[in-house]
């Protein structure tokens, strides 16, 4: 994988770090429909658990070798 294309998986993980933070909030503090608020608060964890695998992922993978 080419360090561009590292760089962008990376965004994309934080941008599901961030997007599962907003949601767990509207989750616990916005909504008062039962349903709808598991439905929002499941589709928040599965963002944060796929957001953590894409940051150790990245951390983890090393450089790219190519300057």
């Amino acid at each position: 994988m080419s360090a561009l294309d590292k760089m962008w998986v990376s965004f994309a993980g934080i941008g599901f770090l961030l997007l599962s933070m907003g949601l767990i909030y509207l989750s616990r503090y916005k909504i008062s429909n039962g349903v709808l608020k598991f439905l929002v608060a499941l589709i928040a964890y599965i963002l944060l658990i796929l957001g953590f695998f894409i940051t150790v992922f990245t951390v983890f993978s090393g450089p790219t070798g190519s300057a």
